[in-house]
């Protein structure tokens, strides 16, 4: 044992939860979550991360780290017209569908095969609204949210994985300090809360499909590409299938999915945690205990969330959402064959289209696929 393996998996830990937590009360928000709701859904999703991620580091000796579908979460924000019964419905769909992926593998050899160009653009389409909303939110506060862009983009050069946390932690500070925050909560232990699904076609295909599709494409197969490049070969079915499984059992409180984790991954599988990657995958252990502490406490940090300045929430949202935009942008651009399909992904996606209530993720995938087809059926 090593200090660097605690260190490791709790600094993983806290950028994660600290730099999209906003995105997930925004998507708790969009979908008329009440705080006891939204307190439930982190404290669920937070047990989830824990559970999954202790078992599997323990079970396949790899440092096996599982995350929220940050993507996903931002796609649950930016829909429209969804309650939160739709929305716990379509999490267990999406969860069941994981699960399905996990044990047939040609599901996930399918999943595989959409371009990335094409599921890049739908993503970027998904996130570019929360970039702009940061930007619209300086002429509401400049003399907040303006020095909080600025240490973003300082502390960025440094270290990239925490300028989001300083810009929540200093803002909040900020707003404190200058009287814009509210009266601060009673600090107080989470509880769960069951929330009834309802199933309808509407949130299915709208909510639930565009959810899988994108815990997939942009958090499942990145995460395992994660580990292959640390000099893992994991067995994709058993991670995926029971990240599924818990995504299930979590749903019913309100808990978005979860999935196999990308940047929070890197952090516990590179060779600074260990010199031998044989005993990296104790990372995994510390990483769970970290998130049962912020299961504890899921409520008093929703209620925390909820006194803050909304421009500084929607800060917290647009800058947590920039590197994945960037990415995003430069996988759907990379391919020049791909290259209108993608934009038309990305057009169709950020545009909020609604059509037979269904919302503009789905509709932004198969217009890109669409138009993939037609010039694949001119060249042939």
């Amino acid at each position: 044992m090593r200090i660097s393996i605690p260190i490791s998996a709790f600094v993983a830990a806290i950028v994660g939860f600290g730099s999209t937590l906003a995105i997930i009360v925004a998507a708790a928000d969009a979908v008329g979550a009440t705080q006891v709701q939204t307190a439930s859904w982190v404290t669920a999703i937070c047990l989830a991360m824990a559970f999954e991620t202790a078992w599997l580091s323990w079970r396949t000796r790899m440092p096996v780290i599982s995350a929220w579908s940050t993507p996903g979460a931002a796609l649950i924000a930016a829909s429209s017209g969804f309650t939160i019964n739709e929305a716990v419905g379509a999490f267990l769909v999406a969860g069941v569908l994981l699960v399905l992926t996990g044990l047939i593998k040609p599901l996930t050899q399918l999943i595989s095969r959409i371009p990335a160009s094409v599921a890049s653009g739908m993503l970027a389409g998904i996130v570019v609204t929360f970039a702009i909303n940061a930007a619209k939110a300086v002429p509401t506060d400049p003399w907040l949210i303006l020095p909080l862009i600025g240490a973003f983009f300082l502390v960025r050069l440094y270290n990239p994985a925490l300028s989001v946390l300083v810009v929540l932690v200093g803002g909040g500070l900020a707003a404190f300090l200058t009287g814009r925050v509210g009266t601060l909560p009673v600090p107080e232990l989470s509880t769960l809360t069951l929330i009834a699904p309802e199933f309808t076609l509407t949130a299915t295909i709208g909510l639930a499909l565009p959810l899988y599709l994108v815990t997939m494409a942009s958090q499942n197969l990145s995460g395992l590409a994660v580990l292959r490049a640390a000099g893992y070969n994991p067995e994709p079915g058993p991670l995926i299938g029971v990240t599924g499984l818990l995504s299930v059992l979590s749903a019913p409180f309100g808990a978005s999915t979860t999935n196999l984790a990308a940047i929070s991954a890197a952090i516990c599988t590179g060779p600074d945690v260990h010199p031998d990657m044989k005993e990296r995958w104790k990372t995994g252990p510390f990483y769970a205990l970290a998130y049962l502490v912020f299961a504890a406490f899921g409520a008093s940090l929703v209620a925390v969330f909820a006194v803050l300045p909304p421009s500084l929430i929607v800060l917290v949202a647009g800058l947590g959402l920039v590197s994945s935009l960037a990415n995003a942008l430069a996988i759907a651009l990379k391919d020049d064959h791909h290259r209108m399909a993608a934009t038309i992904a990305f057009v169709v996606t950020a545009s909020g289209l609604t059509l037979l209530g269904v919302g503009s993720a789905f509709w932004g995938l198969v217009a890109g696929l669409v138009v993939l087809v037609l010039e694949n059926f001119k060249k042939g």
